[in-house]
């Protein structure tokens, strides 16, 4: 299988979540072998120049994953965005933007599908690298915890868990083996979600500044806020899905293994990643020319011009 990038640049604006401020967001195709890279063209000299994802760039994991280098240049809230980059096996892209932090959208990945849509995914030379799993990684922390474990394909599945009434009447676990579901169907219009008392303590430090019914899921003390109610039933845990994806395509290649999370979120997923790439012996990069031996999961990619 061959390495992916966009046939064209394509633009979007939109406001930052946390930050309130507004967003000008462009992606262009980039060269093969080049990974995913992010550049502030707000900010000028050695600050401008062009960060090369990994995940050891994700130093601050407050409701969002967030990029900070040595010196000090942030790019927050990027994992809706590398939700959808990994939905359509996106090697190779740079992502410019005139601000600190991805624009929220409607707080789910879909308005980044319709915008590689726009750009078209064009096949390049080099062939695409995997990252297979060879034995179980597992983190823990209190409460929480989340796994790797060898599967030849790509398969999620997260519980989550609030003491809400709310919750109560959704689902709490949701599995997606992507050998046979669709992430545009299942995944992709799940949105981020939060409660207004949480809102409210978030703005007193300077966060969700942006955040309002239209880009988020707000839960008061017995219900859902927004008028047009869910758009899944189990719309929370699906989001969480989405976020783990995109956490995990911070390792800049699609994973061949299955992942387990229980009440994961952005600062144990990426430790989980570290801890992969940690252990030599837990994992290999791989190739598939001409596809041969390629599993099912990624034959489901969206097709290339």
């Amino acid at each position: 299988m061959q390495q992916r990038t966009l046939a064209k640049p394509v633009s979007v604006t939109g406001v930052g979540l946390h930050s309130g401020e507004r967003v000008a967001l462009t992606l262009y195709p980039a060269a093969e072998n080049s990974g995913i890279a992010f550049r502030r063209n707000d900010l000028s000299g050695e600050q401008a120049e062009v960060i090369a994802l990994n995940p050891y760039l994700i130093n601050d994991t407050r409701l969002s994953s967030t990029v900070v280098t040595e010196r000090g240049v942030r790019v927050g809230t990027i994992e809706h965005i590398m939700s959808a980059l990994a939905a359509y096996g996106i090697d190779n892209v740079l992502i410019e933007l005139n601000a600190p932090e991805i624009p929220i959208m409607d707080g789910s990945s879909l308005p980044f599908i319709y915008l590689l849509q726009d750009a078209g995914i064009v096949n390049q030379k080099a062939e695409k690298r995997f990252l297979r799993i060879l034995k179980p990684v597992e983190v823990k922390e209190t409460g929480k915890w989340v796994r790797f474990s060898p599967y030849n394909g790509f398969k999620l599945s997260l519980t989550i868990e609030f003491d809400h009434p709310v919750f109560n009447r959704s689902h709490p676990t949701f599995e997606i083996d992507f050998a046979g579901a669709s992430y545009i169907d299942e995944i992709a219009r799940a949105r981020t979600f939060g409660f207004m008392q949480e809102v409210e303590m978030m703005r007193a430090h300077g966060l969700g500044l942006g955040g309002n019914l239209n880009n988020a899921v707000v839960i008061d003390d017995h219900d859902v806020l927004n008028p047009e109610g869910l758009r899944y039933p189990d719309e929370f845990v699906r989001h969480k899905i989405l976020d783990a994806i995109g956490d995990l395509y911070i390792v800049g290649a699609p994973i061949i293994g299955a992942f387990e999370g229980y009440k994961s979120g952005h600062a144990i997923n990426n430790a989980l990643l570290r801890a992969v790439l940690a252990d030599e012996g837990s994992h290999e990069w791989v190739t598939f020319p001409h596809n041969e031996g390629l599993p099912d999961a990624f034959h489901a990619l969206p097709k290339a011009a």
